[in-house]
């Protein structure tokens, strides 16, 4: 007898796959990016415009949470958090689409109704239809009163706390820049492999295949892509020409001015863009704490034809043994916030508080000490950290000095890097780069 075929699974469309997104990730406090590119594996959509929208989608309503957030308060009559994962998703996607996306009005409301459905909650399709239907009445995105610090909160979606203290670092003008910067999507950028052409000869040959292009303003290796699509189907990834590697982060290894005979230590190397970056000319030996990230950093490697010039090793960078042997160069890539990253990693400005930077401080600190001793005489400490966060980047460097006369600061001789009492410093804003900090610092003797 043969037996009954299962039911084809119809496939899920782009809202239904951003529902299940944006759940998983709210349920599971998940990285966007890690849950996103899970989901796109599993179900596969045919056309890659689908897997384009659920990345805008998932996206910009996470950028934009706290504004969709607020307004739905203004509707729903009951409290947010007591709404079950992917009813609060869909309500958001809803949102999202009214407020942030040229989208019908019905379209918004009525496709992210029907997305609910394929996933299985019919039943809460009439609370999520009512409730989007009064959002969709409103003719602006509804603020709250109070001062201007708490409405540019809501209005950018960052918490207050971050709100008030980059007004305090940076003035109320830079700081409202970096807010809207974090919520514009990031442009995708590769740096040449340099080991095998120069960046000009990429970019010819990238035109020359159709590839929307331009060469980076201040990074001398970086290539800008216009809407790009999946990145491994473009020319050069298999032949290993190139690495994605936003421009701030490529800075850090032009700043750092290695010299090409130098053997270097790239401490907390995960994912790996600085080490192959370093790797093009020197001999590396990359270090990180999680044994599971360095397979990432190997296959890269081995992508790039880097493999012969950089090694991998887990080790806690904080307590390297006083055997482990002294290098030219020790590249600190250091844990922190990450504020400088938040277009990337949009979920991230709301898990940070205030209190991590006494703990991450404590961590920096304790790396610096000990990839300090494995410094050469006359060699190079690099400190980098991807975060606008003084405490993190200028003070914590200061203060390393303070205690470590042996060390001084030292500026490369490279024309055009963003530079601040001679640290490299990136913030976003309308000059397109994350945030980054680096120092480089000389052992005298």
């Amino acid at each position: 007898m043969t037996p009954p075929k299962k039911p084809e699974r119809r496939p899920l469309t782009a809202r239904a796959l951003a529902i299940q997104v944006m759940a998983r990730v709210a349920a599971t406090d998940a990285y966007l990016n890690v849950v996103l590119d899970s989901v796109l594996d599993e179900f596969q959509p045919k056309d890659p415009r689908d897997a384009g929208l659920v990345t805008e989608l998932c996206y910009g309503a996470t950028r934009r949470l706290m504004a969709l957030d607020f307004a739905l308060t203004t509707v729903v009559d009951r409290r947010l958090e007591t709404i079950e994962d992917k009813v609060l998703a869909a309500l958001r996607l809803g949102a999202y689409q009214l407020f942030f996306m040229r989208v019908p009005k019905h379209a918004a409301v009525g496709d992210t109704v029907d997305a609910l459905k394929a996933v299985g909650l019919a039943r809460a399709t009439g609370f999520v239809n009512a409730n989007l239907r009064k959002l969709s009445a409103l003719t602006e995105l509804p603020l709250p009163t109070g001062d201007d610090a708490t409405r540019l909160a809501v209005r950018e979606s960052h918490p207050e706390w971050l709100v008030r203290r980059w007004q305090r670092q940076f003035g109320p003008e830079r700081a409202e820049a970096m807010l809207k910067a974090d919520n514009e999507p990031p442009h995708v950028v590769i740096r040449a492999n340099t080991s095998k052409q120069t960046r000009d000869v990429l970019l010819a040959q990238l035109l020359e295949v159709g590839v929307k292009a331009t060469a980076t303003t201040t990074s001398p290796v970086g290539i800008v892509l216009e809407n790009p699509g999946r990145v491994e189907d473009l020319f050069g990834y298999d032949e290993g020409l190139w690495q994605v590697q936003d421009e701030a982060a490529q800075l850090v290894g032009i700043y750092a001015q290695v010299p090409p005979t130098a053997k270097v230590l790239d401490a907390c190397a995960a994912p790996g863009g600085k080490s192959c970056h370093l790797a093009e000319t020197n001999e590396v030996l990359a270090i990180d704490l999680h044994q599971n990230k360095l397979p990432k950093i190997q296959s890269e490697a081995k992508r790039l034809g880097l493999t012969e010039r950089l090694r991998t090793k887990a080790m806690d960078a904080s307590k390297i043994p006083d055997d482990f042997g002294e290098f030219d160069v020790v590249m600190v890539d250091a844990p922190c916030s990450g504020l400088g990253t938040l277009r990337r990693h949009p979920e991230l400005r709301y898990r940070r508080t205030e209190k991590d930077f006494a703990s991450l401080a404590t961590l920096q600190r304790e790396i610096l000490e000990s990839c300090q001793q494995r410094v050469a005489p006359g060699g190079l400490l690099v400190y980098a950290v991807c975060t606008t966060d003084p405490t993190e980047g200028a003070d914590q460097i200061e203060l390393f000095l303070r205690s470590h006369p042996d060390f001084t600061a030292e500026s490369p001789r490279v024309q055009g890097l963003p530079l601040v009492q001679g640290y490299l410093r990136t913030l976003p804003g309308p000059e397109g780069y994350d945030g980054f900090f680096a120092a480089r610092l000389r052992r005298m003797y």
